[in-house]
């Protein structure tokens, strides 16, 4: 028996030259305000996701004398979605929770049926998902299971879980959980609440960030350790490759964690984008700090191309905020420590308040989109020689009109730096790229000066994957760093079915 309720739409877009978010999934145990934790661990991890949000909780119902799953969804914002604060007294009770932001890589982004977690009773008992990442075998699955006679309720990857565990011949639901995911290919990471467990899982080759972490006597896991930090929860340690940490309570009603482990490679294929774009700098991911790594990406990229100075002219070197903040403070430490008068100024003021605006058709090509999130500080460029730092060109769309918008401020010269290598391939684990000929290090061949000359800057330097691996804390070969970087190298760690990504959503 459950509860559902849904909010309607009210969501802010993503950036339409960025590679858009994977989603955001987190799970609370043992908490009397288990969903009120959650929402605030979601709150952390709308960056993650910005087009719905819900949270699944389970109860104990005295009537029935049953546990019972409570869930709330709806499209938008965490802000929006969880607006009424009668939610918390009447619909989402219980000491168990888990949450998920949605952003679709999968699967059509306004439909209700898409919003997570997923919540469904079958033989065995209640079961709640929630999912982020891309199955590279989803099409040769979902195919048997229609032929077997599945019925969909929703066209994402994540539905497929659920169904491969009700089929599953196992009798035990943690049993059932594992030969569902022996079955499945690609990046993942899971939330998963039954009657009595929480279930975190992440795939065999690691590709999403998972945490674990504790708050007194309740214990958490969420995609990144901001999460943590915002309901004063300790951080323990991640959640390992392949693994599929089960928490519950022993005969004594003492919460126990018990882990199982897929078969897994040696080593590992994390995300390195998580560390380029997507993490917040104030997390942990991989074991390693994001604010580090990022500011390493950035004294990398100034070892590598640096912009000298003159006796007439310093170097002022500006961000395109706010996802590449860090990396142009080690841009700028490190240019420093080469003797380049560089200093690092706010030449770009974001606004954070865009949310979706009406733009005439004829006006989109005149870079409105642009003027609306950013505004040039003219007496920092105006006259002098600019270093505009960013951590990634996609299609180059935003980048082009950018810089237009910076020439107006007339500078001097604008010498454009990017904290990872060129966008050449597709992602088939969760990022959400255009298609390779859309890319624009592909429109123009690879010839950096043919996009330095579309986009219209002075120069153009990208970091170099080498560079990049570097900065994550491994030296020699990039295949063998333990990162996947697909995206640069066109070397996918695991295979992929034909025609994937390709597919239209509904």
């Amino acid at each position: 028996m459950s509860s559902q309720n849904f909010t309607e739409p009210s969501s802010t877009p993503a950036s339409p030259d960025k590679p858009k978010e994977y989603c955001g999934i987190f799970g609370v145990f043992n908490h009397p305000n288990a969903s009120v934790l959650t929402y605030y661990g979601l709150h952390a991890l709308q960056h993650r996701g910005q087009e719905a949000a819900g949270i699944v909780t389970v109860s104990w119902d005295e009537e029935k004398k049953r546990n019972q799953m409570n869930a709330y969804r709806g499209l938008g914002l965490v802000t929006d979605v969880f607006r009424n604060p009668k939610l918390w007294e009447d619909s989402l009770k219980g000491d168990m929770a888990i949450g998920h932001n949605r952003y679709s890589t999968s699967g059509s982004s306004n439909r209700i049926a898409n919003i997570q977690p997923f919540q469904v009773h079958y033989k065995s008992g209640n079961i709640a998902l929630g999912h982020n990442g891309n199955l590279s075998n989803i099409r040769e699955i979902r195919t048997r299971l229609i032929e077997e006679g599945t019925i969909f309720q929703s066209t994402t990857d994540s539905e497929v879980f659920l169904h491969l565990i009700a089929k599953s011949i196992e009798h035990d639901q943690v049993a059932q959980i594992r030969h569902a995911l022996l079955q499945v290919k690609g990046a993942y990471c899971l939330v998963i609440l039954t009657d009595d467990k929480l279930i975190a899982v992440r795939d065999p080759n690691g590709f999403r960030p998972l945490s674990l972490g504790k708050l007194g006597d309740a214990l958490v896991v969420a995609s990144e350790t901001c999460a943590f930090d915002i309901i004063g929860a300790e951080y323990i340690r991640e959640v390992e490759h392949g693994e599929m940490l089960v928490i519950d309570k022993d005969e004594n009603g003492k919460v126990r964690q018990q882990s199982y482990f897929l078969p897994r490679p040696a080593n590992t294929s994390k995300c390195i984008f998580e560390f380029v774009y997507f993490s917040r700098p104030d997390s942990r991911i991989f074991g390693e700090s994001v604010d580090k790594v990022r500011r390493k990406l950035g004294k990398n990229l100034a070892l590598e191309a640096p912009v000298q100075s003159t006796k007439e002219d310093k170097v002022f070197v500006i961000s395109v905020p706010d996802s590449s903040n860090t990396a142009t403070l080690g841009y700028v430490t490190e240019s420093q420590k080469q003797g380049i008068n560089a200093r690092y100024e706010l030449g770009l003021i974001r606004n954070h308040y865009v949310g979706r605006t009406f733009i005439h058709p004829e006006e989109s090509g005149r870079g409105l989109k642009v003027r609306t999130k950013f505004n040039p500080v003219r007496g920092v460029i105006e006259g002098r020689k600019v270093v505009v730092v960013d951590d990634s060109i996609v299609r180059g769309t935003t980048s082009k009109n950018l810089m237009k918008l910076i020439r107006e401020a007339n500078p001097k010269e604008i010498h454009f730096r990017v904290s990872s290598p060129p966008i050449k391939h597709p992602c088939y684990y969760g990022l959400d790229f255009p298609d390779p000929e859309k890319l624009i290090a592909n429109e123009a061949g690879g010839d950096i000066k043919k996009i330095a000359m579309e986009i219209g800057v002075d120069s153009l330097e990208y970091l170099s994957i080498e560079g990049m691996v570097s900065a994550c804390g491994f030296d020699g070969d990039p295949l063998k760093s333990g990162f996947c970087t697909a995206c640069f190298s066109g070397k996918y760690p695991v295979s992929i079915e034909e025609g994937i990504g390709k597919e239209e959503n509904d």
